[in-house]
């Protein structure tokens, strides 16, 4: 077997730093956070250093960190006074690709989880290539005796580096910009606009040109019992202007198993919601990352808006980073439960106003529960259920309060109406019994009653209209109609009836309801219907009553009647009288049809044409 011979790869500097330059960030404008994020720890360095020894004095020492904006020349100066580097320094940190001092750093000054420096990602430096034909950096170190350093390169694999004339500690950088493609980084609006977008939450100043630019003080860093609903909602206003007032708002402060800072907001929602994108802006020790971490925020909670500050991220974070980190998953799992308790403890403790704003969160809650049952084991217990009174109140309850007041026999059904117009017939039937009807009005709620039944087993969700409670029955009237000399009525109603509908996929029922003010009503099976709603949610229109259903005839009221009275039904032998009888009985389910939403246009235009003709017989 032939010997093998031993060595090391190696990676030269002309090799990779066109690949740094082209490939290191997606966007350009990157650099200024990456340069103005080194500049800030250079300060923090500095402060730490300064507890255990003595540092070489400027002449103003007050931390920050100067942009300076030269349009005239394309040159962008980035100035601060922290820890500044020797000769020596810059060869090891800045000439040496891909090594990052801030770990070495800490190592020697900083305590574990006691650090604000930002830099362990080691090639931030280097993306101000991605804008510049040329560099220079001017350095003095915090020691007393150190000497200015200066060092220039143009992206290539040669630098040179020399004696400096900076007087004050700390480091600037000058880029001298490609005058075509990197202009814009001497505009101000611009450059601000960046600094607002990537640093404004920096705990030092940021000055361009001498003016401060930053905000500095991120609230999600102060501790919950120092602030008001006040600081919470300006802070909303600030982040996502014209959106009005916020909910109400979550604080996120954790220290294990990971550390995460940040807060929520539950925004007014719009008619339109866009369930892929995120309204959650990421940070990483207040320095912007991305609002692009949909892994991060569980789908349904993207309505949420606010921000998430993750110290361990890395600023140059990637989406397969995102989606291959297993923190990432205990993250979202931790954010849905905050969500949940905060919603829990809303309704427990401040149910009054939970039951304002619950219209508008109530879709949000129900997806929620539909998409992660954890949500829904966490929080059900703030879900509530509108009870619309018969005088036209509006009540919340949850489902053990109104089951517990509901007086259904069996004491587990909800009955509801999705229609306020449709199904107000069955609707007020219900109601002048005393019967509690749920509105379940959203396009979710078809799916979402399904799953409640199934999660909490004890309950059974029934419109109004699809089967006939028994508290709506008058039996004495029924009663009475069966002993009365013409006990045939019902037989006759049913034959009359099933002429004129002439379908046998209608079921006939002839019942004496309490009510004597409905005619007739048609009743759908629950599941039936659920079944057509389902299809819709899909896109497949189907008509529920195309199929079997029951159309309920209403002994109790007075056409009804009349249409069992003997006489109205052929006494004489006339068979004109049949055929109007049948006439009037088939518009009768006609217009339960159209009470139901039930009937098309062309179905419409037919039923005009018939009650026309049955009008002009009658004048």
């Amino acid at each position: 077997m032939a010997t093998m011979e031993k060595g090391k790869l190696s990676v030269h500097t002309e090799n990779i730093l066109p690949v740094i330059k082209k490939w290191l960030y997606s966007e350009k404008e990157i650099f200024i956070r990456e340069l103005v994020s080194n500049a800030h720890d250079a300060i923090e360095k500095v402060k730490k250093v300064a507890l255990t020894e003595d540092i070489y004095q400027a002449d103003d020492d007050a931390y920050a960190v100067d942009l300076k904006l030269d349009r005239e020349n394309a040159i962008l100066i980035i100035e601060d006074n922290g820890i500044g580097m020797t000769a020596d320094e810059i060869r090891e940190f800045i000439a040496n690709i891909a090594f990052s001092g801030a770990e070495k750093f800490a190592e020697q000054y900083v305590k574990e989880g006691d650090t604000g420096i930002i830099g362990h990602f080691g090639l931030g430096f280097y993306s101000c290539f991605m804008v510049s034909q040329k560099v220079e950096i001017e350095s003095r170190s915090f020691k007393q005796d150190a000497r200015s350093v200066r060092w220039i390169s143009d992206g290539s694999e040669e630098y040179e580096i020399g004696p400096g004339e900076r007087q004050k500690r700390g480091t600037e950088i000058r880029l001298h910009l490609n005058a075509e493609e990197a202009s814009e980084f001497t505009d101000l609006a611009r450059v601000s606009g960046l600094i607002r977008r990537y640093l404004d939450f920096l705990p030092i100043p940021i000055r361009i040109d001498g003016a401060q630019v930053n905000r500095q003080k991120p609230l999600w860093t102060q501790q919950p019992a120092s602030l008001k609903k006040e600081d919470y909602t300006e802070f909303y206003k600030y982040m996502f202007p014209h959106q009005g007032d916020p909910l109400f708002h979550i604080h996120l402060n954790v220290d294990h198993p990971f550390r995460l800072q940040g807060i929520l907001y539950f925004p007014r929602l719009a008619h339109e919601m866009d369930l892929n994108k995120s309204n959650v802006k990421i940070y990483c020790q207040q320095v912007f990352v991305t609002d692009q971490a949909q892994e991060l925020i569980p789908q349904f909670l993207t309505v949420l808006q606010g921000v998430i500050d993750l110290p361990e991220l890395p600023l140059n974070v990637s989406r397969s980073y995102i989606q291959n980190e297993p923190v990432v998953r205990k993250i979202a799992s931790h954010i849905i439960k905050k969500v949940a308790d905060r919603l829990t403890q809303e309704c427990k403790n401040n149910r009054e106003e939970y039951e304002k704003i619950w219209s508008e969160i109530a879709p949000f809650v129900k997806y929620g529960m539909l998409s992660d049952e954890s949500f829904y084991d966490q929080a059900k217990d703030c879900l509530l259920l509108e009870v619309l009174g018969s005088d036209e109140s509006r009540k919340l309850k949850t489902i053990d309060e109104y089951l517990s007041e509901s007086k259904d026999p069996e004491g587990k059904r909800v009955h509801y109406a999705s229609d306020l117009q449709t199904q107000g017939q069955a609707l007020r039937m219900l109601q002048k019994q005393g019967i509690e009807v749920v509105h379940l009005g959203t396009m979710i709620d078809s799916h979402f009653t399904g799953f409640l039944e199934m999660k909490r087993g004890d309950v059974k969700f029934v419109r109004v209209d699809a089967e006939l409670h028994e508290h709506a029955l008058d039996k004495d009237a029924d009663s009475q109609i069966l002993d009365d000399a013409n006990k045939d009525i019902k037989s006759r109603l049913q034959e009359v009836f099933q002429k004129a509908v002439s379908n046998d996929k209608v079921t006939i029922r002839v019942e004496a309801l309490k009510s004597d003010e409905v005619p007739a009503m048609i009743l759908l099976p629950e599941q039936q219907r659920r079944m057509a709603e389902m299809s819709a949610l899909w896109g497949e229109k189907e008509n529920p009553f195309a199929g079997e259903h029951t159309l309920l005839v209403n002994t109790k009221n007075g056409l009804i009647q009349k249409l069992g009275r003997p006489g109205l039904v052929g006494a004489d032998g006339s068979s004109a009288v049949d055929e109007k009888k049948e006439k009037v009985a088939r518009q009768v389910y006609h217009l339960a049809r159209l009470a139901q939403g039930a009937a098309g246009p062309a179905e419409m235009e037919k039923y005009a044409q018939e009650i026309f003709s049955l009008l002009q017989e009658m004048v």
